[in-house]
């Protein structure tokens, strides 16, 4: 079974990650609806001290349309997540894979429409580098 996401070191600082995996998710159709930063919330919540660490909720709204009326309960498992995170002195990305995701769900329609947007997401992720 393939794992739940596509991940990667990349040669840019966190910022800059954030900014470049931003910028092709915008051109695949991508909107970022949420964007959670782990280290500030973890500092504030528990006084600890921890990597840079973002999640970001990327939406293609027409797929997340689809998606909605195939399978209503499916905003469960939405938005789609990019991770971008400090390791090591190194920046690292994760980008999740709907068809893992929406695997367990035994909806073939669901299904294909989770391939056609991990194949727009595979692209993104093969895209920062």
């Amino acid at each position: 079974m393939p794992g739940y996401d596509f991940n990667k070191q990349v040669n840019t600082r966190f910022e800059e990650t954030i900014e470049k995996v931003t910028a092709e998710l915008k051109k695949a159709g991508f909107g970022i609806l949420t964007e959670i930063d782990v280290k500030e919330t973890l500092k504030k919540k528990l006084d600890v001290e921890f990597p840079n660490y973002k999640i970001l909720g990327a939406c293609n709204p027409p797929f997340a349309h689809k998606a909605l009326m195939t399978e209503n309960n499916i905003g469960a498992l939405l938005p789609c997540n990019v991770v971008v995170y400090e390791k090591d002195g190194t920046t690292m990305l994760s980008v999740m894979r709907p068809t893992v995701a929406m695997g367990m769900i035994d909806n073939p329609e669901l299904g294909k429409i989770a391939g056609e947007v991990e194949a727009k997401l595979k692209l993104v992720f093969d895209s920062v580098r």
